[in-house]
């Protein structure tokens, strides 16, 4: 009798535990329906993914070092970097640069990783020692997904390393999700808050790794970018100031070459007048509205011409260079409309052919809602209007002309860059100060009417546009980033090092 009993009780626990002999997941008197438990929540933005990882340059010769010395860095700098040390000054630190990964969060704030380069200063001058101020850099514009801010055999990197680590900054430069090792299938490219985000969420992880790399931080932290990376460090700052002021205290901020005035910029473009490289930025930029539920488009098909509308949207970036692709004809080099599409300004010409990216149809409905819902229309109010087209809600919603930054800003560019035009830093400059904002120092290197202290370094500018003249080498080529940029990061660090603390 009492095995038997047992045995029935266990029957009849076996049998709840089934849903009483029920379908899958039905519940019938007296069964209990036991729900699976929820999926763990994802990490903390800004954790870090391992730990923090030396990275070894190569040095002149072939020889690899963790840390470079100031003297084995400026023999790469003056090697590799358009102008070298007599623009970025001679280096007083030695460098060692780590990658470090950490989780940050894609275009729908779903939990993703990325990496970010720190680069640390050490040494026996007074410069590279102690609690060290953070620059926080945003990097420009790369086609390759394997590109990585801890390579300082690439040209990016090895002028930051010069320019900032190098004279005593902490620097952390982030690869953004989509590189570097990244497991993100695409890059959310000018979407302002996962950029932001992402850089924000390196710092923290930067921050909580400090103590392992042995370097202690200051209070001072700046915020910098040039080109794509101008943009970014703008958001950012941005970020800081209106959503993460209780974390972030920024002392100064510079963002440099940036298309901060987006939907101006498009509109420009779109009106007829492109910028150098517009043929690969503009899909980033499409391809960044549409992962984040922008809807830009049913089918690339809507925005593309045939024969590159296939597999455009997982073409940036990836493995090749822009002009690889070119080559392989998975781009036009710079043509971007139809050979009779109107309107065409005078002196845009090579941007109109037939072999062109944009479909017609695509460019007139654009123009169309430029001319029904026109925008831009004041400096201080240039977004109060209301596009209809997708393409152009998307550059309105991710211009930074919305707020004023309450920190020392410095705006620098090329008044005749042809890749990012300087009207962007021209209109964002006008905004800010039209919006009050109370320390805002702007820099365009082609000003001849400017005073000291910017007078010597624009009458350097001239002289090394015209070195490159007597060599017979194309400014048009090298000034966006081999000329501006330079300039306008010396001028930054010099902003930053007589910048008060906040």
């Amino acid at each position: 009798m009492r095995c038997a009993k047992v045995t029935l009780i266990c029957l009849a626990l076996a049998l709840a535990s089934c849903g009483g002999g029920g379908g899958s997941g039905s519940q019938s008197s007296g069964s209990v329906v036991v729900s699976p438990p929820p999926p763990p929540p994802p990490p903390p933005r800004g954790s870090v993914i391992g730990a923090a990882t030396v990275v070894p340059a190569t040095l002149i010769g072939g020889a690899t070092a963790g840390t470079v010395e100031p003297g084995e860095l400026k023999k790469l700098v003056d090697q590799s970097v358009v102008l070298g040390t007599t623009v970025t000054s001679t280096p007083l630190c030695a460098v060692t640069t780590y990658t470090l990964k950490y989780h940050t969060v894609d275009s729908l704030a779903a939990d993703t990783d990325a990496s970010t380069a720190v680069m640390v200063p050490s040494g026996k001058d007074a410069a590279c020692q102690g609690n060290r101020p953070v620059l926080l850099y945003a990097h420009g514009t790369t086609v390759q997904k394997s590109d990585d801010m801890a390579d300082l055999s690439s040209s990016e990197p090895l002028m930051i390393a010069a320019m900032f680590a190098a004279r005593g900054y902490i620097v952390v430069a982030p690869n953004y999700a989509g590189y570097a090792g990244s497991s993100l299938a695409y890059h959310a490219y000018l979407d302002a808050n996962q950029q932001s985000a992402d850089m924000v969420d390196a710092l923290r992880a930067a921050r909580s790794s400090f103590a392992s790399m042995k370097v202690g931080a200051s209070s001072r932290l700046m915020v910098t970018g040039y080109s794509q990376g101008g943009y970014v460090a703008l958001a950012t700052q941005r970020a800081m100031q209106t959503g993460y002021a209780g974390e972030f205290n920024v002392t100064a901020a510079a963002p440099l070459s940036g298309p901060y005035a987006l939907l101006l910029f498009g509109d420009t473009i779109f009106a007829g007048a492109p910028t150098v490289g517009a043929t690969g930025f503009l899909p980033l930029v499409i391809n960044a509205g549409q992962r984040a539920g922008a809807a830009l488009y049913a089918s690339t098909a809507d925005v593309y011409e045939a024969k590159y509308a296939t597999g455009i949207d997982t073409l940036l970036p990836g493995t090749r260079g822009f002009g690889a692709l070119v080559a392989a004809g998975k781009l036009p080099d710079d043509v971007l409309f139809a050979q009779d599409s109107l309107p065409q300004p005078d002196g845009y010409a090579s941007f109109f052919g037939v072999d062109h990216l944009i479909k017609t149809a695509y460019r007139n409905g654009y123009l169309a809602d430029l001319k029904a819902n026109p925008c831009n229309t004041s400096a201080a109010n240039p977004l109060d209007c209301a596009p209809a087209q997708p393409l152009r809600r998307w550059l309105l919603k991710n211009d930074l002309r919305t707020y004023t930054p309450s920190v020392p800003l410095f705006l620098c560019g090329g008044g005749d860059d042809p890749v990012v035009s300087f009207a962007n830093t021209k209109a964002a400059g006008a905004y800010f100060a039209a919006r009050g904002a109370p320390a805002l120092t702007g820099l365009d290197l082609e000003d001849t009417s400017l005073a000291t202290p910017y007078l010597a370094t624009r009458l350097e500018f001239a002289a090394a546009k015209e070195v490159l003249r007597q060599a017979n080498k194309s400014v048009k080529d090298s000034y966006h980033a081999g000329l501006v940029a330079p300039f306008c990061l010396r001028e930054a660090r010099a902003f930053f090092d007589s910048a008060p603390n906040r």
